[in-house]
């Protein structure tokens, strides 16, 4: 999960921005540190060169010294992140090859559903995605909020029950990732971990060929009855999706959300399995 390794547009643009964040604070930080030696060195008692003026209260030109240069710092850096938050806005569509995907992300106590609408599939901690291709993210919360963080592409995004948010990704390199979960959700925040396998067009077609022809079939029962109950997963499961607007379902509060963390926390950590 090297953030200074990026595998997209978007955490490349991060990293950039990340870079000359530090490159501008350090203009200023690096020679605060060595003035603070040198005026050390140079008042020290047993220097007799260096003047004393008891009487001195105000200058002008060290005023305007002490108090410009920071402000500058300031206006630069907020200019980078300004116009870096513009450019970068997750919402904002990512050209690529290919076909686009669509992907609905939800995440539960204690793990992460994903839903291809387009494939009539979904997986269970597990991402798979074509090299190249534009993916189109819509994101909600079946139980706490929550944050979706992939951190090699970029752009962490909330989750929140009830409301959808939209996350425009790239990945340029056929490799296995990892995402995660950056914002503590109760017992089992430490294992919402989900992998993400970028591969060829070519094998994610037979990817979504083979998981459509999976047993396992999710629609809003078995959701209820599987998913929402708060569980560590060990299997990556793959489902055949029966409910296309099981997605729209969640977000819209149709099917209740889960009971949260703390109902885990009154019953104990057995609650998690």
């Amino acid at each position: 999960m090297n953030i200074l390794d990026p595998q997209g547009p978007i955490a490349a643009a991060d990293k950039t921005i990340l870079i000359d964040s530090i490159a501008i604070m350090l203009a200023i930080v690096l020679p605060t540190i060595a003035a603070i030696f040198a005026f050390a060195f140079w008042f020290r008692k047993s220097n007799t060169r260096a003047l004393y003026w008891p009487d001195w209260e105000y200058s002008g030109r060290l005023e305007l010294v002490v108090w410009s240069i920071p402000a500058l710092t300031i206006i630069l850096l907020g200019g980078v992140a300004w116009i870096g938050a513009h450019q970068l806005d997750p919402a904002k569509p990512v050209a690529g090859t290919g076909q686009g995907v669509t992907i609905e992300v939800v995440s539960l106590d204690w793990k992460w559903l994903f839903i291809y609408p387009d494939q009539r599939i979904a997986t269970v901690n597990t991402l798979t995605v074509p090299v190249g291709a534009p993916l189109h993210f819509q994101l909600t919360s079946a139980s706490v909020m929550n944050v979706f963080f992939i951190p090699q592409l970029g752009s962490m995004i909330y989750t929140m029950n009830g409301m959808v948010n939209r996350l425009e990704l790239r990945a340029d390199e056929v490799r296995t990732l990892q995402g995660l979960s950056a914002h503590f959700s109760g017992d089992g925040f430490p294992d919402m971990l989900f992998d993400v396998h970028v591969v060829s067009e070519p094998e994610f077609a037979s990817f979504a060929s083979n998981a459509v022809k999976s047993d396992r079939v999710l629609n809003a029962d078995s959701y209820r009855n599987e998913l929402l109950k708060q569980s560590v997963p060990k299997d990556k499961t793959v489902y055949r999706l029966d409910d296309p607007e099981l997605f729209s379902a969640i977000a819209t509060q149709k099917i209740p959300p889960g009971p949260g963390p703390e109902e885990a926390a009154n019953i104990g950590a057995s609650n998690v399995r």
